[in-house]
């Protein structure tokens, strides 16, 4: 049987940026002539893809299957943690729920979990040339290390040589990776073949003595240093990455001012992407009442625990806010939860969707309710607009494309959508307020297709007297990932790390 070749890319610490880099390598390899695949046993994320026989995985693997041009599969990402209270997550294997687990809990089940894991990357091997593994967290976790299934026990089956990664930007750099390699065990430390520092900036020059001293210390080569890319826009893995749209995404001199409500347990907040990246479009983050003004479009995104935001909503003062703007003029857009949030009532008696339990006062800006139940959909979906007034009316018979992730049935009223799934099914989705101002969807990556994105932003300007024009090209997703590549390319030894994976692991 064919077993691929492997490397695998390790943190000091989560958010160093290994999931972009190990897109980038896979992009670069691809390049390369060779036939690439990625994987990650083990993901925490909110932010889901779903795969074409309707599992559920991170977006960080379906981003790197984009980088090796192909499609994302449950194998690339066996085990999936969405968190959903302080002290429980809902855990999704192989791409199905198999439930809401505590820590103790979701410990006793890793002997189970680790069959996955090893089934997926024999699997994987047998399908591709190099097989690019990423790490979760930190390999040095000594109080984890005897229950690790995601770091040196996935290098170590793999046969993977460890590049460990830094961002310099951080700060600490030396210490993180220094300390890093103090902490692991003596066969571990030897599967560590190289160096990365991450997101550098300024004068590569410059570090050249900090280079000399890591290397001179820890003997290993440092791949790099790897440059901070700007402007990057592809999907965060988390909402590690969020802080900096919260900062300072808002252009003050933008035609279109869009406000994203942002919930404590958001999921798919990366649909509100594509709008970022429109010129003239500023986006924000929003998460009080008292921030949220006068905007033109108003965004609820998905939710992971639908009524527990709905409480954090109304205790920070949103819903008096946001009915406040809808009078105004302000043009409203719940995705799956958000829509959900946007209804009369929320029912979940049996705490399907999280911790609280019960039956909730919606927003009440749509005319739909909401029941929560065990039954999961997830599913990808095509589709077209139908005719219906406000918002959607510009986008009327265009085409829709995206997916499904909800536990709720919110039944459609005056839907906007007419949608499709693989097998030829077809159904109505969504609903409006009765001027069409106020719609809500199920269907995450909406804003993907770029005329339905730019009709709708057309709509919003024209409705609030704003003059918006789209800009001639919008950065997609293999321009972004072809950026990152040359990124890596040209401040990397490729040859190094070629070697480095043809050698694998000691």
């Amino acid at each position: 049987m064919k077993r691929a070749r492997t490397v695998m890319l390790q943190g000091t610490s989560s958010g160093v940026g290994k999931s972009l880099l190990a897109a980038a390598l896979c992009r670069v390899l691809r390049r390369r002539g060779m036939s690439v695949l990625p994987f990650k046993a083990q993901n925490m994320s909110l932010n889901v893809a779903v795969t074409a026989d309707g599992g559920e995985v991170a977006r960080a693997q379906a981003l790197q299957a984009v980088a090796c041009g192909v499609d994302v599969t449950t194998d690339m990402n066996p085990i999936l943690i969405k968190p959903d209270g302080e002290h429980s997550a809902q855990v999704v294997v192989d791409g199905s729920v198999v439930g809401r687990m505590t820590a103790h809990d979701f410990h006793q089940l890793k002997p189970r979990l680790w069959q996955s894991v090893a089934g997926a990357i024999d699997r994987l091997r047998a399908q591709c040339d190099v097989l690019v593994v990423e790490g979760a967290g930190s390999p040095a976790e000594v109080n984890l290390r005897d229950r690790d299934i995601v770091n040196m026990r996935v290098a170590a089956y793999a046969g993977a040589p460890v590049l460990l990664v830094a961002d310099i930007d951080r700060g600490g750099v030396f210490a993180s990776l220094l300390g890093t390699l103090d902490l692991l065990r003596a066969g571990e430390r030897r599967m560590v073949r190289g160096l990365v520092v991450n997101n550098f900036r300024g004068d590569r020059a410059a570090f050249a003595e900090g280079i000399a001293f890591l290397q001179q210390r820890s003997r290993l080569p440092v791949i790099g240093p790897v440059p901070h890319v700007n402007g990057l826009h592809l999907a965060e893995e988390d909402a590690l990455g969020l802080p900096s749209l919260r900062r300072g995404a808002h252009r003050d001199k933008a035609a279109l001012d869009v406000a994203v409500l942002s919930l404590p347990r958001m999921s798919n907040f990366d649909d509100c992407d594509p709008l970022h990246r429109e010129r003239g479009v500023g986006v924000r983050m929003v998460d009080s009442g008292d921030r949220l003004g006068d905007p033109d479009l108003v965004v609820l995104p998905g939710s992971k625990t639908t009524l527990a935001d709905l409480d954090v909503l109304r205790e920070r003062g949103v819903d008096r806010a946001l009915r406040a703007a809808r009078d105004r003029g302000t043009a409203v857009l719940g995705i799956c939860g958000g829509m959900q949030l946007l209804g009369r009532v929320l029912s979940d008696p049996d705490g399907v969707d999280g911790e609280r339990r019960g039956r909730g006062r919606g927003l009440g800006l749509l005319p739909t309710s909401t029941r929560m139940g065990q039954a999961k959909v997830v599913r990808r979906v095509s589709g077209e607009v139908l005719d219906v007034p406000g918002l959607f009316a510009a986008a009327r018979g265009l085409a829709v494309s995206g997916y499904e992730v909800h536990v709720g049935s919110t039944p459609a009223a005056a839907p906007p959508l007419r949608l499709r799934d693989a097998g030829g099914d077809a159904w109505e989705d969504g609903a409006t307020s009765e001027d069409g101002w106020v719609a809500g969807t199920h269907v995450h990556g909406l804003f993907e297709e770029t005329a339905l994105r730019r009709a709708l932003l057309r709509a919003v300007a024209e409705h609030r007297g704003r003059r918006w024009r789209p800009g001639s090209v919008v950065p997609d997703t293999e321009s972004e990932l072809d950026r990152l590549a040359d990124a890596l390319e040209s401040s990397v030894d490729m040859h190094r790390v070629l070697a480095i994976i043809d050698a694998g692991a000691p």
